[in-house]
């Protein structure tokens, strides 16, 4: 199983007992030559595409929020294909961010990421679930959620300073429970979610909307609300 990339904030653990692995398939998923081509419907496929790119939501999102975007990730937004904003809010959160990465510098996305989230002493937001839950940081949910980690078999990376439920975090957990949907059932995927986003991310993007030094930010903002609200909508569907 691949591990994060270099600026994510968690990794599989290293422990064998309750780590996460790809689990073998069942011998009916394969091709008639028996050498294990998995043999899937259309409706498994696309269903297969679907959840790939919820995680790779939630890997951008993270990739935005650990630190300021580099100049690939940036180009990358002010690349994407123009999108009919008024379709629905996930996808007027895909054009907005777009528009933004187009109009902004590196500086500016630097300089603007530092006030908000670093600060000289505090940024304007602080984007731990335990602050939002609590008003205090590295309290009680902190302690339990580090707890469902070790049960899901993911740690911290070494040299990694942001706690475990920093918002980027925990994007990149849902990520990794997602693409690991033959070890991790969907509704242990579900209760991570309620337990430990549910409550108080909505709030976080809101507050990002309306921060004094959010430009770029804004944007993003928007479009991880739109993601979330989205994800509680599904949840509550698979039900």
């Amino acid at each position: 199983m691949d591990k994060f990339s270099a600026d994510s904030t968690l990794q599989p653990a290293a422990a064998p007992q309750g780590a996460l692995k790809s689990a073998g398939r069942p011998e009916s998923d394969t091709d008639s030559t028996g050498i294990g081509i998995p043999v899937l419907s259309e409706e498994d496929a696309l269903e297969l595409q679907a959840q790939s790119m919820r995680a790779s939501v939630y890997e951008l999102l993270a990739s935005l929020l650990v630190a300021a975007p580099d100049k690939a990730l940036v180009d990358a937004l002010a690349g994407l294909d123009d999108v009919e904003a008024g379709s629905s809010e996930i996808e007027m959160g895909w054009s907005l961010l777009k528009k933004a990465a187009e109009k902004s510098s590196l500086e500016e996305i630097e300089d603007e990421y530092f006030r908000l989230f670093i600060g000289l002493g505090r940024g304007q937001l602080v984007p731990h679930g335990s602050w939002y839950m609590t008003g205090f940081l590295m309290e009680k949910p902190v302690a339990v959620l580090r707890k469902d980690l070790r049960a899901l078999g993911i740690v911290r990376e070494e040299g990694v300073r942001k706690s475990e439920d920093h918002i980027a975090a925990l994007c990149n957990a849902m990520a990794l429970l997602i693409r690991n949907s033959d070890d991790i059932s969907f509704e242990r995927q579900k209760q991570f979610f309620d337990d430990h986003l549910a409550e108080w991310v909505g709030t976080l993007f809101a507050d990002m909307q309306q921060a004094d030094a959010a430009h770029f930010y804004r944007a993003v903002g928007f479009f991880g609300e739109s993601i979330f609200k989205f994800e509680k909508e599904y949840f509550a569907m698979q039900v």
